[in-house]
């Protein structure tokens, strides 16, 4: 591979058909080690992939995130080097494709499924197992306080919105995409949800420091 300095990137990148076959081959090549070295040393979720799927996987995503640097060059501003510049969208674009991936089979629908126990009882199944009959009837009734909060102080969107983002850790733009919003407005049905689900709950005398106090017991 050529090494080049920033000014010879982008002059290359957009220069004769050859300089730029060039350029963009050594970029590729350098985006391809950048994200596999991502995929096999920081992924702890990837480790147990044979070699040759990473290997695989990086190649595919140092394509798109070639074509992603050309797409983005107007906003390279000479702030660091060309190549660490293009190696961090690389690697965002690699995490957003590995998001994806998690996410493809995930729907809405799953979320308001009858009989499904919300994720805040993941709280309840780890208080401690010693505490007194009167403190576990309070916790359960407790939880069952906050189960019925989801569905009635919440409009569908924001109950699935929450539970999803907020309960079940799932990417905003995940979300976003399936509600066919975007990451704004995403984030102000979510502030309106939390807002209400509090003053519903402190309405029945649930502040946030009791429940996490009873829990903590």
């Amino acid at each position: 591979m050529t090494e080049r300095t920033n000014e010879q990137w982008l002059n290359d990148l957009g220069g004769t058909p050859e300089e730029q076959r060039a350029a963009l081959d050594d970029l590729r090549v350098r985006l391809q080690r950048s994200i596999y070295y991502y995929l096999s040393q920081e992924r702890s979720d990837l480790r147990d992939r044979a070699v040759h799927e990473l290997t695989q996987m990086a190649e595919d995503l140092a394509q798109d995130a070639t074509l992603r640097v050309i797409d983005n060059l107007q906003n390279f501003r000479g702030e660091s080097r060309f190549t660490t510049w293009a190696n961090k969208i690389a690697v965002r674009l690699a995490i957003s494709d590995l998001r994806r991936a998690r996410y493809k089979d995930f729907s809405l629908d799953d979320l308001t499924a009858d009989g499904e126990m919300l994720p805040f009882q993941r709280v309840l199944s780890g208080a401690n197992p010693d505490s007194s009959p009167e403190i576990a009837a309070e916790r359960n009734d407790v939880m069952q306080k906050i189960s019925a909060a989801f569905e009635d102080a919440l409009t569908e969107r924001q109950h699935q919105a929450l539970v999803a983002v907020a309960l079940r850790g799932v990417a905003m733009d995940i979300v976003a995409e399936q509600m066919g919003t975007n990451r704004n407005a995403l984030y102000k049905l979510l502030h309106d949800a939390r807002r209400k689900l509090r003053t519903h709950l402190e309405a029945q005398g649930l502040t946030m420091d009791y429940v996490m106090g009873l829990f903590q017991k």
